[in-house]
This record gives C-alpha cells, structure tokens and sequence, in this order.
C-alpha cells in the first residue's frame, strides 16, 4: 500500500513539473551552473595533480635540489637573497667528493639567450631548441636522461671541455628525419660540435617539451657560450634509500663550510625535495579548490533560493489542489513527500546535467589546450550529493508549508 502511494506522489511530483518545463529548467539553472563548475575545476586540478606527481615520481626517489634561491618565489625577494653569492660547479664537486653519503651529483646551466643561438645541421636549423651544459652523472641521478642510441657524456668530456653533444629526441627529429644522428657534425652557434647520443623520449608538461635541447659538456657551455651561474642548478641523490635527512645534513654543513656562513646564522642557499615541490604544489591547489568552492557555492545558492522561490509560488498556485487531496485523505506527510520528491527531482536533474558539461569542458579543456584533465567518481558522487542535498534543504520549508495548509480554508482559495 505504501509503495503505491510513493509511486503515486512521484507521479503526481513529475507532472506537476512537466506542466511547467521552462520554469523548472530556470530553476535547475542555479544547480546546474554550480555542479558544472565543480566537476570542470575539479577535472582539471586532479589532472595537474597526476600529470606532476607522475613527472616528480619518472625522475627518481629521493632527489635532493640544491639553489641559490627558493625554487619557486612568492613574492619579491628580500635585499640579503638578493646578495647571496652564486653557487659554482666546484660547489657540485664538492658535494660530491666531501658528503660520504651522496651518492652522484648532477649539475646544469643554460646558456644565456638560447633563443637567439641556432642549432644547425647542413640547411636544417632549430631556432628555439635550449642549450644545456650538463656533467656527466645525470643518468646516475634522474633516470629519464637515458640514451636510447649512442651513449650520454662522459667524465673525460667534462674534464677535456670536449666539444660533443647529445640530442633530446624531439630536436633529433627536427636535425636527423631521415638518417642517424650519431657521429655527425652540427653546429650550435658558431662551434661545431659531434653527436654521440639521442636520449629517450621525455614527452610534454604543460605543453612545453622536454626533449627539445642538447646537452653538452657544462665546462664547454662555460668555455664558449654566455652564462649566469645564479641559474646553475644541483641535484644529488643518496646512496641508501630512507637516508634523505641525513644527506641533506652533509650537504648543508658542507656548502656552510664552503661559503664561510657563521654559526647560528641561516642558510644563504635552498636544500629542498621532491616532496617540498609536492608540498607547495598543494598549497596553490588547496587555494583553487577554495576559490571552486566559492564560487560553487554561490551558484548552488542562487539555485536553492531560485527552487525555494518556485516551490513557493508552487504551493500558492495549488493550495485549492491540496485542500481537495486533504478532503479526500491525504494525509499531511503525503503532501510534504510530493513537495520534498518535487523539489529534489529538480536539483538532481540539474546535478546530472551540471555533470554531463562538466564532463564535456573537461573533454574540450583536454582537446584544444595543454592542461591535461581527470574525471574522478568521487567528483561525481559529490556533485550529485550536494545537488540533492540542496533539493532537501531548500524545499523543506515550501513543503512544510504545503503539509500544513488549512484544508477548509485551501478549499475556499481562489
């Protein structure tokens, strides 16, 4: 008996909303705009998240950076980071020969102005491929620099200033088409330099390539190309895995040493991790994720007044409809479920077309730009729950007000 007069309130319920089709979409529209806006921001924050934790996760465990200044700056920074002294190739060295628990250093500087540096092989010319002075540890230390074909420098190309070079893959591909690259001649500038390898292909982050370079020997870079050693960059790895604090401990006490800061005063470098990037990574997320709420909000908002305000206007459009349903014996929880079923209906409805665009912006986001998004099944369970919550929430007062109407007086209501 029960549940036939469940299936006959919700009946009655999607009538009622099919008799008024334009002014229920303009009420879902709230809800709608406001899930829409979840599920797109929250598709392409968790697709930042994988495609950068997977990229910090495809270079190895445990790296250590080493800089001069914070690795990624908020705001201006203060006169004494301004001061600091550059660090040096010998610095990386150093590390290396003095800290008893590194167990390889990998040290790179870009040659200033790049841009305007041509890469060249017979008529063939890259303009904006980046020139890297590299040591030769840096297989030893990330393990996407790898050589698919030929090998990666060697210690006697850094010591000799040697004029050879490997390739990424993609300015391989733009210099070699049709043939093998290694053992040619090519000329970045106006130096000739030999190929003695092609690296594995890295792919894109953010749509900026990371196989567009070469890679040559740092104390060559140094030799004939203009630099700045405020964008040397270390990176060093542990011998033993779960040894990172201790490691870190040796480096700073040694660059400390080596450039003669006082005791009790602070670091005039940066020793950070992966997990300093990860960190700092998820406090901007966490700020766009308030910024998505808020702005959510504000749409699930607008959309429960806007079903309160018809569920209102509802209640007074029918009041002679519920007196007859009372006379009859309907009862008053009768009618608060059919408003309730009502107005929940609407905001569902409304949560699953929000889903649906959100699913399509994510779709075209991934299409037409560089931003990689990810769809998650929480991110729809949430956005159908908030949806349906907002339904309950805001149609429980129109309800109430509709369960407790006079049955005489809704009688005489014109």
């Amino acid at each position: 008996m029960r549940l036939g007069i469940l299936k006959e309130i919700i009946q009655m319920a999607l009538d009622s909303l099919r008799t008024h089709k334009l002014r229920s979409f303009l009420t879902l529209l709230g809800i709608m705009i406001g899930v829409m806006t979840v599920i797109g921001m929250v598709s392409i924050i968790q697709g930042l998240n994988r495609s950068v934790i997977g990229e910090l996760e495809s270079v190895g465990s445990d790296l250590i950076f080493v800089s001069k200044h914070e690795p990624i700056q908020m705001g201006h920074r203060s006169e004494e980071e301004r001061q600091r002294k550059d660090l040096t190739f010998d610095d990386a060295l150093a590390i290396e020969k003095e800290c008893s628990l590194v167990k390889a250093v990998a040290v790179d500087l870009v040659a200033d102005y790049w841009e305007s540096i041509p890469i060249k092989y017979q008529n063939i010319t890259s303009l904006d491929s980046i020139i890297l002075g590299m040591n030769e540890k840096f297989p030893q230390v990330i393990s996407v620099y790898l050589p698919e074909e030929g090998r990666f420098l060697i210690e006697s190309d850094i010591i000799h200033s040697t004029k050879v070079c490997v390739l990424g893959s993609e300015l391989n591909e733009t210099l070699f088409p049709h043939t093998n690259a290694l053992g040619k001649e090519i000329r970045i500038g106006p130096e000739k330099f030999t190929v003695v390898g092609v690296l594995e292909k890295r792919g894109s982050i953010f749509g900026q390539s990371q196989d567009n370079f070469a890679g040559i020997p740092i104390t060559t870079l140094m030799k004939y190309y203009p630099y700045h050693l405020s964008e040397i960059e270390i990176t060093a790895v542990p011998k033993k895995h779960g040894y990172l604090d201790e490691t870190i401990e040796q480096i700073t006490n040694v660059l400390r040493r080596r450039r003669k800061v006082e005791f009790g005063k602070p670091n005039d470098f940066v020793v950070s991790t992966q997990g300093t990037f990860v960190e700092l990574y998820n406090q901007i997320t966490g700020a766009v994720y308030m910024v998505m709420v808020v702005i959510s909000s504000i749409g699930l908002l607008v959309g429960g007044i806007g079903v309160m305000n018809i569920m209102l206007v509802s209640v007074k459009e029918r009041t002679r409809e519920i007196g007859i349903r009372k006379a009859i014996g309907a009862r008053s929880s009768d009618i608060l479920k059919q408003f309730l079923i009502e107005a929940i209906f609407l905001t569902g409805t409304g949560g699953a077309l929000g889903v649906i665009i959100g699913f399509a912006i994510a779709f075209l986001v991934r299409a037409a730009t560089p931003l990689p998004t990810s769809v998650t099944s929480w991110s729809i369970i949430l956005g159908l729950f908030v949806s349906i919550s907002v339904g309950l929430f805001f149609g429980i007062f129109p309800a109430r007000k509709a369960a407790n109407l006079d049955p005489i007086v809704s009688l005489r209501y014109e």
